[in-house]
């Protein structure tokens, strides 16, 4: 019973698709207009993009085409994807990629069925179809997810090294506002100190906002709604409050990264205690495994008399 309710919910699922693949609703010019804004606004952000961040993944081939039409569907439907857009752009990978992924992993799974059930009639298990569906679509569901995980792991790595970077950032700004220097200049200066990739966004950012006629403030901001980091995005707003009085700045760049400082040395005594923990934990196991050994041979003796 189990096995013809799963096989009739499955063909009737491959109807359903196959009616909406032969038969698309057609769109009306509301969704048509948002439609082309959508394509114009993703060339003009790949182009952007592009050029501030060189390594930025390059997506070709089928998983391009397969991509971009996952891309065309997200936005057809209004799927905004903000806090996967910021981990994408903090980890320079593109969302035609990322989707594609996404589609193609628990794709390639499905496809196994087959083989899997040839595997198990060669075993000798059996020939039913149940347990290679459910197994296969135990992988499909887990590899549905890990590009997610995989994704949120590494931007949150990222992200932490780059308000490191920020906190450092701003050190270099004060001492170059109590040379002389005006707040655009010193923000610039202490851009152009060190080459690492963080550095980098914020001196493309800075560089742009000046062809653009963006103050510098404005494109922090904008960087920061990008990589979704929100001392960027406070450090824009304080400089906007502040920027005509340079004293000001000053004291307010110089709490700021202190603060930032106190807090990564909190979070690091945090993790410290987390992993002192962990490991108490397993040397407790070990010393219960070890008692375990010396007691077997005198218990067993025991029992055996």
């Amino acid at each position: 019973m189990n096995a013809a309710m799963l096989a009739g919910a499955v063909v009737g699922l491959g109807l359903y698709a196959l009616v909406r693949a032969l038969f698309p609703p057609r769109p009306g010019i509301a969704a048509r207009l948002a439609a082309f804004d959508a394509a114009r606004r993703r060339e003009q952000e790949a182009a952007a993009r592009s050029r501030m961040s060189p390594t930025l993944e390059k997506v070709g081939g089928l998983r391009a085409k397969v991509g971009r039409e996952l891309v065309r569907l997200c936005e057809s439907r209004g799927w905004q994807l903000r806090s996967v857009r910021a981990d994408l752009a903090i980890t320079d990978r593109s969302l035609e990629g990322f989707l594609a992924t996404k589609f193609m992993l628990p794709a390639a799974a499905l496809l196994f069925i087959p083989v899997v059930v040839a595997y198990f009639t060669l075993l000798g298990i059996g020939s039913s179809f149940q347990i290679p569906v459910w197994l296969c679509g135990v992988f499909a569901a887990a590899f549905f997810f890990f590009p997610d995980v995989n994704l949120r792991q590494e931007a949150a790595a990222r992200r932490q090294d780059f308000r490191h970077v920020v906190g450092a950032f701003l050190d270099l700004v004060s001492m170059n506002l109590s040379g002389g220097r005006g707040v655009p200049e010193a923000l610039m200066t202490a851009s152009a100190i060190g080459d690492g990739w963080a550095m980098l966004r914020i001196r493309d950012a800075l560089s742009n906002a000046r062809i653009t006629g963006q103050t510098p403030w404005q494109a922090l901001g904008g960087l920061g709604d990008e990589l979704d980091i929100a001392e960027l995005r406070d450090l824009a707003g304080a400089l906007a409050l502040v920027a005509d009085d340079g004293a000001q700045v000053r004291k307010s760049l110089s709490a700021r990264a202190a603060s930032m400082r106190s807090r990564e040395l909190s979070e690091l005594e945090g993790k410290a205690g987390e992993r002192s923990q962990s490991m108490l934990v397993a040397q407790l196991f070990l010393c219960a495994g070890f008692l375990v050994f010396l007691v077997y041979p005198a218990v067993m003796r025991v029992m055996a008399s």
